[in-house]
């Protein structure tokens, strides 16, 4: 069966949630993988005044993904940063945080525990698609003190995950974006790309991987992976002499910061499963047409997995899926004017599937 299934799992694992200012539906599904590598993260109600959600897709095993979900939206709030209003120097942070934690005696623990028997390490919990419960978040200030043990010297997971996060305060939308998950927005229809695909093919990629000592392949940096940024697989960060962001792989993110406006109608958070079938114009005028006829939000996520899933196992389609669509409440927001040009990339379509963003 290779890295396929024989038949796709189509389960679909479904949430719903509000609050005064927006509405969010979230959905994940295994598909033909063999194993569910993605986890996501949905606190509509992160403070008095800010909503979070964020995709993470795994690869080499579900740990890390899981690890990001349960601890990343933690350790924004926690930043100093965030407390002054600085949303984005939190979030990058936090990005770089995930990988100092995930080392040492107590990283590899809670790395043991998230994983499952695919993942390289010796933890017995098993799981398919998960999320951190949302109660999780209130009462926790742990300042992950390191732990004396056997895996002290640990220096991380070999597997790795995206992260693409978006941050909601009043009328600021903050995204953070590692690795070739993706945000996009619809303004008056139009999709806009509000993270960037981190690949191979990008020049600055290409000059930050060389710098460093590593190398392309086949469109794969050092030959393995197809994407150049992303939290854990710190067998590709282990230059001493090289600061996180400068490292042949980073988890450092690409931060871009958007005023909402009365013309935005929906967010989408969706890993490259999606992506990798329809281009963010596609998925936009997909969600429209479906909300003109379906209320529940999860419900329309379903449908885009249905409309990606492929009819048999290799190719496109066959990746793990998982969406989050948030759907903005008009009244509420009252924001600048529409006459001015929105700050996210404009779409633009390709021959391919995917879309070709532009700098932010």
């Amino acid at each position: 069966m290779g890295i396929y299934l024989s038949a796709p799992k189509t389960e679909k694992f479904s949430q719903d949630g509000e609050n005064e200012n927006l509405r969010y539906g979230l959905s994940s599904m295994q598909g033909w993988r063999t194993s569910m590598e993605d986890a996501h993260a949905a606190y509509p109600d992160l403070d008095c005044s800010t909503s979070f959600f964020g995709v993470y897709d795994g690869h080499g095993g579900q740990a890390v993904s899981k690890f990001c979900a349960k601890y990343l939206h933690q350790q924004v709030v926690k930043h100093e940063a965030y407390c002054s209003g600085d949303i984005g120097t939190a979030a990058q942070k936090s990005f770089l945080r995930m990988d100092e934690m995930m080392c040492g005696q107590r990283g590899w623990r809670e790395l043991t525990a998230l994983g499952d028997k695919r993942d390289q390490f010796s933890g017995m919990m098993e799981g398919l698609i998960w999320s951190p419960k949302s109660g999780e978040l209130k009462g926790q200030n742990d300042d992950w003190s390191a732990e004396e043990g056997p895996h002290s010297n640990y220096e991380g997971p070999t597997c790795g995950s995206t992260a693409c996060v978006a941050i909601i305060r009043n009328n600021q939308l903050v995204v953070a974006n590692s690795g070739d998950s993706r945000c996009v927005i619809s303004r008056k229809g139009q999709a806009y790309n509000l993270s960037k695909d981190h690949k191979p093919d990008l020049e600055a990629e290409k000059e930050r991987i060389t710098k460093a000592g590593g190398f392309i392949h086949c469109g794969r940096v050092n030959g393995t992976l197809n994407l150049t940024r992303a939290i854990g697989d710190m067998e590709l960060k282990k230059d001493k002499s090289l600061p996180p962001e400068k490292q042949i792989l980073t988890a450092n993110p690409d931060i871009n910061t958007v005023e909402l406006c009365e013309d935005d109608d929906f967010l989408v958070l969706a890993c490259d499963g999606i992506w990798d079938c329809m281009s963010s114009q596609q998925l936009v005028d997909f969600v429209r047409e479906q909300l003109k006829t379906e209320t529940k939000l999860s419900a329309v996520c379903e449908k885009v997995f249905d409309r990606c899933l492929a009819p048999t196992s290799g190719g496109e389609g066959c990746d793990n899926m998982t969406m989050i669509l948030v759907q903005f409440k008009k009244s509420s927001k009252p924001g600048p004017s529409t006459s001015e040009q929105p700050s996210p990339d404009r779409p633009t379509e390709s021959s391919d599937s995917k879309e070709k963003p532009g700098p932010n």
